[in-house]
C-alpha cells in the first residue's frame, strides 16, 4: 500500500499546471468511537455529502497520533487508529486536509453506521 504522504508528493508532482480542478482521495474508512460520542442525538440531522472537521489531538492519552472527527462542532468518533498516522502528520503539517460523510447506514454495529472520506483538493492553475 502507498502511504498518504508519498501518494500526495507523487500527484502533486504529476498534476500539469494547466490541470482542471482535482480532488485527491486519500481513504475512506468507517468512523471509530461512534457509539461514545454525540452521533445517536445528532443522527437525523446528519447528511451524506456533509462537511467533517478533523481535529488533532496530539495530547490524547490513548493515541499521540489521535484524529477526531466533529460535524458542526460535535463529536462523532475518531480516524480509526490503523488509519490514522499519515493524516495527523498532514494535519500537523498544515496540509488542507478535508473530509465528508460518504455514506449513513441505520446498523445495530457502530462501526458500520458512518462512513467517510478524507480528501485533498488541488489547487486550480491556469496557463
Amino acid at each position: 500500500m502507498i502511504r498518504f504522504t508519498t501518494t500526495l508528493a507523487l500527484l502533486l508532482a504529476l498534476t500539469p499546471a494547466c490541470a482542471a480542478e482535482a480532488r485527491i482521495i486519500v481513504q475512506q474508512s468507517p468512523l471509530a468511537g461512534f457509539q461514545y460520542y454525540d452521533g445517536k442525538v445528532l443522527w437525523d440531522n446528519m447528511r451524506v455529502g456533509d462537511t467533517l472537521t478533523l481535529v488533532r489531538e496530539p495530547q490524547n492519552p490513548h493515541d499521540t497520533n489521535a484524529v477526531r472527527v466533529d460535524w458542526n462542532g460535535q463529536s462523532l468518533g475518531y480516524v480509526p487508529r490503523r488509519d490514522n498516522r499519515d493524516v495527523a502528520r498532514q494535519l500537523d503539517r498544515g496540509t488542507p486536509v478535508q473530509a465528508r460523510i460518504v455514506n449513513l447506514k441505520e446498523a445495530r454495529n457502530p462501526w458500520q453506521r458512518v462512513e467517510y472520506e478524507i480528501f485533498v483538493d488541488l489547487p486550480v492553475t491556469r496557463p
